[in-house]
């Protein structure tokens, strides 16, 4: 395993670095819908290294096979600017260090990187481990003492030190010195119950930064009161030089800080350098989606910096006023942070709306006439029950057939789906799809778990043998809102349909009362749209 030594700084003044732990691969685990193979932490483990940050922590080795197996596989790979942390606890209060089979787990991870929680709280101590509080300070100095001979870095974290500060300061203090005095290189405190404050973060932390000079101090603060990046942000102004967190804020309960904004704020806001600087800032969007995508997990829009909200704008004078200066709207270039600007379109969307989203492709800020047509459209649309704000793809399709720019890649002569119950209560779907591609009929049939999923199947099935690349399409999200539910059963119905080829993402609506003709019109979006951006790219 290689070890990409960057063990940060101590000092603490403003300008100084901080360093990145990243935990996705333990704490963010421990999130509701989260569920990592072997394959999915490795690959996460790279990206997270190809971003720069100072530590990995992969697991916990003496809790469950499949961590055992990632510092099993770390060890042959090659890591460029990250160190591969391994955690666990201190020892059972039963236990010596060398017969403790926690702490022998984390020896034969053979991770560079050490790193165990001890109790802070005295409540926790005596109610959780039921040990007395001299115990659990030998506990902390003799795991950290053992520990610090079998690895290169040594770390401690203080689980619930806010609380037990607060409950009682003098002791939560004795833990820290106890694993400061057997090696610990670094301290981090952490909000475990994620309750409380900034203020409350920023005196403790000033308080243990004075208690401790020239021992790196960290944070480590769960989301809990929605108050997580703010409390991190406190906790580097005032001295500590280490945070620990998570890509996208995952975690139990309510998350972990996310450390993007976090990032982010640090080099742009706060003038305190981390990872490789700008050239980290850049990938940010990048390696959330990625994250996002390898745990299956729906990206959440308005996430600061990197959601695809971050940057989009839908009012008319917004708009107009972003086209004259980015900087009336826009806290930061979205291009920084690897994120790009959008305009949405709706229905309140004024004419300079239309021309920062379409006008360079389609010359509409030249043409009054084409633009009021593309917008009497688009109005005429949304007023049946369309939503283009976030269906960039659709809304380019309206535009080519509104101005007569649009050639079919396909025309369909029908299709029908078919569900069926066998004798073991098992539904079964069946589509069928008869096309004309340049005179060519093309029938054929395709089994899916479900109406949509058999129709792209089929349609699929029609199409790959006249566009390849459609190869490389997937559909990764499908949603159906009712528009009017007081009609119930015969309101119309909103389809969005999210695509991928791996390397962006577009989405396209449909609308009808008939939720397969919906659904249709969103997949047929998806694949013409995904047919003209590989012929724009090959011209």
């Amino acid at each position: 395993m290689k070890d990409a030594s960057n063990t940060g700084d101590t000092d603490q003044r403003p300008g100084s670095r901080v360093d990145i732990f990243d935990t996705t691969l333990r704490d963010g685990t421990q999130s509701e819908h989260i569920a990592y193979s072997l394959a999915d932490k490795l690959e996460i483990a790279h990206a997270l290294d190809n971003l720069a940050v100072d530590y990995i922590e992969g697991g916990w080795p003496g809790s469950n096979p499949k961590d055992m197996g990632f510092f099993d596989a770390a060890k042959t790979e090659k890591w460029t600017n990250a160190r591969i942390a391994a955690f666990g606890s201190t020892r059972h209060a039963k236990n010596a260090p060398e017969a403790d089979p926690n702490l022998q787990a984390l020896v034969a991870s053979q991770a560079p990187v050490l790193i165990i929680f001890g109790k802070s709280w005295d409540f926790h101590v005596t109610d959780a481990l039921r040990v007395s509080l001299q115990d659990n300070l030998d506990m902390i100095a003799s795991s950290v003492k053992y520990l610090s001979a079998h690895c290169s870095e040594m770390l401690y974290d203080a689980e619930h030190f806010f609380d037990g500060y607060k409950h009682n300061p003098e002791y939560a203090i004795k833990t820290l010195h106890a694993a400061a005095s057997a090696g610990a290189k670094c301290l981090i405190l952490c909000d475990t119950n994620g309750g409380t404050l900034s203020p409350e973060v920023g005196a403790i932390v000033s308080t243990v930064v004075k208690e401790f000079p020239g021992v790196r101090i960290g944070i480590h603060p769960h989301n809990d009161s929605g108050v997580a990046v703010a409390n991190a942000l406190a906790a580097i102004e005032a001295g500590a030089s280490h945070v620990q967190g998570t890509m996208n804020g995952f975690g139990e309960r309510c998350g972990n800080v996310d450390l993007l904004p976090v990032i982010a704020n640090l080099q742009l806001k706060m003038n305190r350098p981390c990872l490789k600087g700008r050239e980290s800032l850049a990938k940010l969007t990048e390696i959330s989606r990625h994250v996002y995508e390898v745990g299956n997990v729906q990206p959440r829009d308005n996430q600061p910096y990197v959601g695809r909200s971050a940057f989009a704008h839908k009012g008319g004078v917004h708009v107009s006023a972003v086209a004259r200066s980015a900087a009336t709207y826009e806290h930061v270039e979205p291009e920084v942070v690897g994120n790009v600007r959008r305009v949405l379109i709706s229905e309140l969307s004024g004419r300079s709306n239309l021309v920062a989203t379409m006008g360079h492709k389609f010359n509409l800020k030249d043409n009054p006439d084409s633009l009021k047509k593309v917008l009497n459209k688009v109005m005429e649309l949304e007023n049946q029950g369309y939503v283009f704000e976030a269906a960039e793809a659709s809304f380019e399709l309206l535009v080519r057939k509104t101005l007569n720019g649009h050639t079919p890649f396909f025309d369909l002569h029908g299709f029908r789906v078919m569900t069926d119950v066998n004798d073991k209560k098992e539904s079964v779907t069946e589509a069928t799809v008869k096309i004309e591609v340049n005179g060519t009929t093309e029938h054929t049939v395709a089994e899916g778990n479900g109406p949509v999923n058999a129709l792209d199947g089929a349609l699929r099935k029609a199409l790959d043998g006249f566009y390849p690349e459609l190869k490389d399409v997937t559909l990764v999200d499908y949603k159906v809102r009712v528009i009017d539910s007081k009609l119930a059963t015969g309101a119309k119905v909103l389809v969005t349909i999210v695509s991928s080829d791996h390397k962006s993402r577009w989405t396209t609506v449909g609308v009808s009362e008939n939720v397969i003709d919906a659904s249709w019109h969103a997949l047929v979006d998806g694949v013409e749209y995904k047919l003209y951006q590989s012929r724009e790219v090959t011209k």
